[in-house]
């Protein structure tokens, strides 16, 4: 059976892909392995980071403007195929890949850094941690209103939990704006990581 059939296929080929093509960097370095807990919880921090904002992006710049063409085409198919197979699926992910994501940056800022006090620091924005900082507390707040604006109020859209048209019309506003705030936070947030990890400006 071929593993690319299915995406549980795929995800299990590229994570073994991945750490065998980790092994043999090292080995051809003669420094032994290079993916250590430190390597690993960062190397899964940017793998969930990935589908998180990914998922975020494709809903933003994709599937809400796609829904609103599709409510707008009154010839045309609508949005229900997306509404009951895609969004499901793809909030699942989303969700999900915001705590995995969440975790796993905690994770690295207490053993990834050196110091174990690195998480308290990067918290409370101390000189050389201030970057890394900023992109926690900024994803601290993104995870916030997934779980707590956009998950509970897309459960009241797509029909997980009963809610009259009213309170459906209302969820959506919510979790919209909650979305896009996340949008618009996530490009500063992924700033100070990239300058956390390469000195680009702080």
């Amino acid at each position: 059976m071929n593993p690319l059939n299915s995406v549980k296929g795929a995800l299990t080929t590229g994570i073994v892909l991945a750490l065998l093509v980790a092994v043999g960097l090292a080995a051809s370095t003669g420094n032994g392995v290079a993916l250590n807990a430190a390597a690993l919880g960062r190397w899964l921090h940017i793998l969930s980071g990935v589908m998180w904002i990914g998922l975020l992006w494709y809903f933003n710049v994709v599937q809400t403007p796609g829904l609103a063409a599709a409510a707008a085409d009154k010839g045309g198919p609508g949005g229900a195929g997306i509404s009951k197979y895609i969004a499901p699926r793809a909030l699942w992910w989303f969700r999900w890949a915001a705590v995995a994501t969440w975790l796993t940056g905690a994770y690295y800022l207490l053993f990834g850094f050196g110091p174990m006090d690195t998480l308290q620091k990067a918290f409370e924005l101390q000189s050389g941690y201030r970057a890394i900082g900023v992109g926690a507390w900024l994803g601290t707040i993104m995870l916030f209103n997934v779980w707590v604006f956009i998950w509970p109020n897309q459960k009241k859209i797509l029909g997980v939990v009963p809610a009259t048209d009213e309170q459906k019309a209302a969820a959506r506003k919510t979790a919209g704006m909650a979305s896009r705030i996340n949008f618009v936070l996530s490009m500063p947030m992924l700033l100070c990581m990239g300058s956390q990890s390469h000195h680009w400006l702080f």
